[in-house]
């Protein structure tokens, strides 16, 4: 018997009523947290933002109209409070990883350390590779960055260096990727990559992440669509380990390499992989964590070269400063990293660097615990998403002065030594913190302590176009290129 009109009308009545009394509940429990107009009844606003390619500047201007607690979504909040930070990440803390964390995975039907959202699973997989990431087991961890520096330097001394009579210009965009991307397949398969001497992206890597990260970031801001895209039945249509371009390329090649350690014919080796092996992790682990060695350990690290680098030779008086330290002291060649450390004004531009432009933007909110929490004097109930705005956090006048958006080393040289202590435990959060801090942050110190020395001691650079330096876009991780310098050689080199 079919419904009459009157019928289905009343239906789409109640569908709609519901559908809204639904909205206006889930607007109600958070409605005390200021945020954009209508930012609370639907992830409009979210979502446009997310994908739009400036989400770090987007949520730190939030962040600086409506203060370091926000609302940014039905279910989500901001915040570029550390204190806040540092007490969702703590050890001990109740709060847990988000569903954003769905969309971060690297591979259709596993989770890595970083996505894996099981508390106790996330903690085994960390203690099974926090030796390898400290460099304890691998003797030779600083010869190999050392290695791969020297051949950045190489190369751009015989392919890309100006003269009066000819103009070569380098897209150091692509070169801090072939560099880091060899540094770190280095130190964790014992064999780099070999994107330097070929002077090309040899596994597709770049344009992989063109796709992958605005995707994770999509999937991220709608976990609902992330459980669909991850769906079973259609994990036939996403990348795989036999394919020859892409992420799947690079599953297959983690795949081989750990394969290689197994066996009765097994390679044994001194590198990262190795001491994971060695400290528990079996072969399907380390095949998901080969891949997130990649991708976590070259684009940071890439990203904070190139900004650092950028605002160095674009600020004359502190390439000026960071050379004359340089000089003056007798420093090693290459530079080791004890040595560097010991070097107050480049310590100072390598933290002013990350604060000014922290390299890892993605949401990576936690979920309040049960019972709700109180946070800046604001009750946040059961299940609320946090996430953070890093440019907020490292951009913040309270915490940084008036001049938070200009590139200052020497804000790390002024003050008592508290003071001072504070900043570095702030700028610190660019690595996370507490359980979920990198664990690649040793790496990465040592990789910016030699870097820009190396580069600066044999090079001047200068910027091709001032008015646009360089092609950005962010999605979580920053898509940067087309950063094109003029090279010339530094006469005399120290």
């Amino acid at each position: 018997m079919a419904f009459s009109r009157e019928i289905w009308t009343l239906l789409a009545i109640l569908l709609i009523g519901y559908a809204f009394i639904s909205r206006l509940r889930t607007w109600f429990r958070l409605r005390h947290i200021p945020g954009p107009p209508f930012a609370g009844f639907s992830k409009a606003w979210l979502l446009r933002k997310a994908i739009g390619g400036r989400f770090h500047l987007d949520t730190a201007e939030v962040c600086e109209k409506y203060g370091s607690l926000v609302r940014l979504g039905p279910n989500e909040l901001f915040t570029s409070d550390p204190t806040i930070l540092r007490r969702m990440s703590a050890v001990r803390s109740p709060y847990r990883k988000s569903e954003w964390y769905d969309g971060a995975r690297l591979e259709p039907e596993y989770f890595s350390m970083f996505s894996e959202m099981n508390e106790e699973r996330h903690l085994e997989l960390r203690a099974k590779c926090a030796v390898g990431y400290a460099g304890k087991d691998n003797e030779y961890l600083e010869m190999s960055i050392d290695d791969n520096i020297a051949k950045l330097v190489q190369f751009l001394d015989s392919r890309y260096v100006s003269t009066s009579m000819e103009f070569k210009p380098a897209d150091m965009a692509a070169k801090f990727q072939f560099l880091t991307l060899d540094i770190i397949s280095k130190i964790a398969f014992g064999t780099a990559f070999g994107n330097l001497e070929a002077d090309d992206d040899v596994s597709s890597y770049a344009k992989t992440m063109e796709d992958l990260f605005p995707l994770a970031t999509l999937l991220g801001t709608w976990p609902a669509l992330a459980k669909v895209f991850f769906w079973k039945p259609l994990r036939r249509f996403l990348p795989k380990e036999t394919d020859t371009v892409g992420m799947g390329k690079l599953m297959g090649i983690g795949k081989q390499v750990v394969a290689e350690r197994f066996g009765p014919n097994k390679k044994v080796k001194r590198d990262m992989l190795g001491s994971f092996l060695a400290h528990g992790l079996t072969q399907r682990e380390a095949r998901s964590e080969s891949l997130l060695q990649i991708v976590a350990g070259s684009d940071t690290s890439a990203t904070a070269m190139r900004a650092t680098l950028l605002h160095i030779i674009t600020n004359p008086t502190v390439q000026a400063k960071l050379l004359n330290e340089l000089s003056s002291s007798n420093l090693s060649s290459p530079i080791t990293d004890a040595e560097a450390r010991k070097l107050p004004y480049l310590q100072a531009v390598i933290k002013e660097g990350l604060r000014i432009s922290p390299p890892a933007t993605g949401f990576m909110s936690k979920t309040v615990p049960i019972g709700g929490d109180t946070l800046r004097g604001l009750f946040v109930p059961e299940g609320t998403m946090i996430g953070w705005s890093p440019f907020g956090v490292m951009r913040n006048q309270i915490l940084w002065g008036e001049d938070a958006m200009v590139f200052r080393p020497e804000r790390w040289l002024e003050g008592n030594p508290d003071q001072i202590a504070m900043r570095e435990f702030d700028v610190e959060l660019c690595f996370g913190y507490g359980r979920y801090q990198c664990l690649g942050k040793n790496i990465a110190g040592i990789e910016l302590n030699k870097v820009f020395v190396e580069l600066l001691r044999n090079f001047d650079f200068q910027i091709v176009d001032p008015t646009s330096p360089w092609k950005c876009f962010n999605a979580g991780l920053f898509l940067q290129s087309d950063f094109w310098v003029r090279v010339t050689r530094r006469v005399p080199s120290f």
